[in-house]
């Protein structure tokens, strides 16, 4: 849903160039994501007319209750027969907004990419820094002895996936309704939140807490919104952007990526050929220097002269006596 302000011509262009802009002034950008950042890879969002909430859970409970803790200790049957076939989606691959945070990433300027989302498709697109909220779909766990699962365990399986060393259920490593968010987590998202200098949020409502509050850590006013749809931070923030954030993100952020710096490693192989290379330089000046310059050298040839002429007698002691001069002076 776009603004009245987008609709205007030439609008939406100098929003692009302010945001251009304001990615080039920051030097500690952190994103936080929600939904809408996945929709563009085929995974539907919750609360948008086409979102899960509004879709027919095939059972005679609603899709919001379904994924609830409660709901998962009562009725797990019903749970995974749903989780299976709406919250998992293997196949979904990364798309133009995962990789162009990548890109900022690498360039140096990305901190921290803080999700909601449960489906791993930053971590597939490279990023290194993202902090995941919800948890994944990707990592599963026995609520007895603690054993991991990956997702193909679940999603190959029917009714309750149980675990094969003793027999407990097997659950997604995601937080559910009515479950809290791992400390750790919510810690380093607000970490990185108060030292950013530029605050981008995407693809979400913000109406899912505590990642809704977490705007107000930000020391600056310098919030961009991108979203298609509106949310309660529009009027606030430094920046709207009513759009598809792929494309937003894709076209506002370079596509250079600088080159990995040399390790040391190589530098030092460097230094060993330039090394080799001013040896090699020098060898003809030492052998000139001792062959024509170094006094020494000439005594010891004079000697070697003299010697040759005279009797064979005396021949022997004036080598010695020479090789032991050489030997002295050098």
């Amino acid at each position: 849903m776009e603004t009245r302000l987008d609709r205007y011509e030439g609008a939406r262009e100098k929003k692009l160039e302010q945001l251009k802009q304001l990615i080039k002034e920051s030097n500690y950008i952190v994103f936080l994501g929600g939904a809408g950042v996945s929709t563009e890879s085929g995974i539907p969002d919750f609360r948008s007319g086409e979102g899960i909430f509004n879709q027919e859970s095939g059972l005679s409970y609603r899709p919001v209750d379904i994924i609830s803790h409660s709901f998962f200790e009562a009725h797990p049957e019903e749970f995974y027969d749903f989780y299976r076939r709406k919250l998992c989606y293997p196949k979904a691959r990364p798309n133009k907004a995962h990789r162009a945070l990548v890109r900022l990433e690498k360039q140096g300027k990305l901190k921290a990419t803080i999700t909601q989302n449960i489906d791993n498709l930053h971590q597939m697109a490279g990023s290194k820094t993202t902090i995941e909220l919800h948890g994944s779909v990707f990592r599963n766990y026995c609520v007895d002895c603690g054993e991991k699962y990956d997702l193909n365990f679940v999603l190959k399986g029917k009714g309750v996936p149980r675990c094969t060393k003793c027999g407990g259920i097997v659950r997604p490593d995601v937080v559910l309704y009515e479950e809290h968010l791992e400390h750790e987590n919510i810690d380093n998202a607000v970490k990185a939140i108060k030292k950013a200098d530029l605050l981008i949020i995407g693809g979400t409502s913000l109406t899912v807490y505590p990642a809704a509050t977490f705007a107000q850590f930000l020391k600056s006013d310098r919030v961009v919104i991108i979203n298609k749809s509106s949310t309660y931070l529009d009027l606030q923030a430094m920046l709207t952007i009513h759009d598809s954030i792929g494309t937003v993100l894709d076209t506002v952020i370079s596509k250079y990526i600088p080159r990995p710096k040399k390790t040391t490693g190589k530098k030092t192989s460097v230094k060993k050929e330039s090394g080799k290379k001013t040896a090699e330089t020098k060898k003809p000046a030492v052998k000139k220097t001792q062959s024509e310059k170094n006094p020494a050298a000439k005594k010891t040839q004079t000697a070697k002269k003299v010697a040759a002429k005279k009797p064979e007698t005396s021949k022997k002691p004036a080598a010695k006596k020479a090789g032991k001069n050489t030997k002295k002076k050098d």
